[in-house]
């Protein structure tokens, strides 16, 4: 019958399944690189709020003094972010993200082989998932599932750690807008708790 042989593949043709595949994974790096440059400039504009000069911003980012000082010309950060609180006990709902995000990539270092946050946390790394709810809560889950599946192996910091972010998570507290984005104020959490758990600073 002609519509049917109008419907099949000839052997070895790209079908519009396998093209729409390719293309989503490629869409997925490209708005990782879009959204990891838009960061990047973010946490320059912080970085010159804190007083750093350019010098040691390019240093820090690996990018050329001039290069700095173009990109925060062009994406108008010659007005720097104001200097943010970096206590790691902060209520806004991107800040205990970042601080879960932390907690959840410690665990799966510790337990690589068997975390089941492994996943999840490589996706948010790579910009494959973003923080939404249903994925902060996924999150969650599987945090306390490693915590669960590992009770003797687990610093006690990693639960206290787990239980303060995810009261914060339940019962949001009322705090004044954040005065920096939410992916900036993520990072940080995610870098301090980090940190926090490492006994570094």
């Amino acid at each position: 019958m002609a519509g049917e042989e109008g419907s099949q593949q000839s052997p070895g043709a790209l079908t519009e399944a396998q093209a729409g595949r390719m293309l989503a994974h490629m869409n997925d790096v490209i708005r990782a690189g879009e959204d990891m440059r838009k960061l990047r400039t973010e946490m320059i504009k912080l970085f010159a709020g804190l007083g750093w000069t350019q010098e040691k911003i390019a240093g820090l980012t690996g990018m050329s003094q001039p290069a700095v000082s173009k990109q925060m010309a062009k994406h108008g950060s010659d007005d720097p972010l104001p200097p943010m609180g970096l206590a790691l006990d902060q209520h806004d709902i991107p800040w205990l993200e970042g601080r879960l995000w932390g907690l959840a990539e410690e665990i799966s270092e510790a337990f690589y082989d068997t975390a089941r946050c492994t996943r999840c946390v490589d996706a948010l790394a790579r910009g494959k998932k973003r923080f939404t709810p249903q994925n902060v809560d996924e999150l969650r889950r599987l945090v306390e599932e490693d915590l669960r599946a590992h009770p003797d192996r687990t610093d006690a910091g990693y639960q206290a750690a787990y239980d303060e972010i995810s009261r914060g998570l339940d019962v949001p507290a009322k705090t004044p807008p954040a005065t920096a984005p939410a992916s900036v104020r993520r990072t940080l959490a995610h870098q301090l708790q980090r940190d926090r758990l490492r006994g570094e600073s």
